[in-house]
């Protein structure tokens, strides 16, 4: 039984990594266009930021988790490697400030938070305590990003306009937070399952109301929509990412992630 029920979760975590995978690779024609133009025209570079950091997170608790944990370390290593050269193209074409901004952010979340995070849990706990907390981290932090799709959907209803909630993205984003949560729920990981019922949730809400609105007459608002609106979230792989405008970048309001 122990056997069935780890080959589904096995099943389930390669499909979310599938899922994930073209995820990650949402934002790629974008970061295309901002080589071609050699600017990154307003764009902000929190959601990668972020999505850097959720992976490496996950990527140390599969790492301290070990076992069933294989299917977390390749699609988060993956993310690791995708988001790096996203900000590498970031950082080469950003103008100043929004420069100095990403690199102040990644020395203090990536740097300093995820370096302080690892050598408390490396010298003050261990074992099963160590894993634990490591898997709390993750599991708040990811629960905390979910509350970036409540922005947009406020944009939606205010606006009357679907142009930052693709249908289709909120589609596949809620097909792979249910993927990373039967891996979970399968294997009795809920740190990895919990957050994404939210995944779950976030995106049936986004669908319908996608559905509500594709057709109501838009409404303008005073201030002007720039750059990415709202972060995403997988978890499971975990990844956040962007939605911009006629863009889905990754991520649903992510983690979907693991």
């Amino acid at each position: 039984m122990a056997m069935h029920r780890e080959s589904w979760a096995f099943v389930f975590g390669l499909l979310g990594n599938i899922i994930s995978f073209g995820v990650f690779l949402a934002p790629l024609p974008t970061f295309y266009q901002i080589y071609k133009k050699k600017s990154t025209e307003g764009f902000q570079s929190l959601p990668y930021v972020v999505a850097l950091f959720s992976a490496m997170l996950w990527i140390y608790y599969a790492f301290v988790k070990r076992e069933a944990a294989l299917l977390l370390i390749t699609i988060n290593t993956f993310g690791i490697v995708v988001e790096s050269i996203y900000l590498t193209i970031f950082l080469i074409y950003a103008p100043r400030k929004p420069r100095l901004t990403t690199i102040k952010l990644l020395l203090l979340l990536n740097v300093f938070g995820f370096g302080a995070m690892l050598l408390s849990t490396l010298y003050l706990s261990k074992g099963a305590k160590r894993l634990a907390i490591i898997g709390w981290i993750c599991l708040v932090f990811n629960i905390s990003v979910f509350a970036a799709p409540l922005f947009i959907i406020s944009r939606v209803i205010k606006t009357r306009s679907v142009e930052y909630m693709p249908f289709t993205l909120s589609m596949f984003l809620t097909i792979n937070a249910v993927m990373w949560f039967f891996y979970g729920l399968l294997l009795r990981d809920y740190y990895v399952a919990l957050p994404n019922t939210l995944g779950f949730v976030f995106g049936i809400i986004q669908m319908g109301m996608y559905l509500m609105y594709r057709n109501a007459t838009p409404v303008a608002l005073d201030e002007p929509v720039k750059g990415q609106e709202s972060n995403g979230h997988i978890v499971g792989a975990v990844k956040m990412g962007t939605m911009e405008p006629n863009h889905a970048g990754a991520g649903l309001g992510g983690v979907g992630k693991v």
